[in-house]
């Protein structure tokens, strides 16, 4: 019966691979990323200096502790 089956064409070659992109980075991209990350690098930092407390609960001495912001 494998005169009432028609044949399969071909099929076509598969395409190229695309090339793969290029690993190096022009200097603008460069200086661009490293304005990005001195940026992340100050905002983690100022964030850092505003927790009052640590792994071992509150960092402070008994002196800070008594001063007020009206006088010491």
């Amino acid at each position: 019966m494998g005169f009432l089956k028609p044949k399969m064409p071909a099929l076509p070659p598969p395409p190229p691979p695309p090339e793969p992109p290029s690993t190096e980075l022009s200097p603008e991209e460069k200086e661009r990323i490293k304005k990005e990350q001195d940026a992340i690098r100050r905002r983690r930092k100022g964030r850092r200096e505003t927790i009052l407390t640590g792994p071992l609960g509150v960092q402070e001495t008994e002196q800070d502790a008594l001063d007020t912001l009206l006088g010491k």
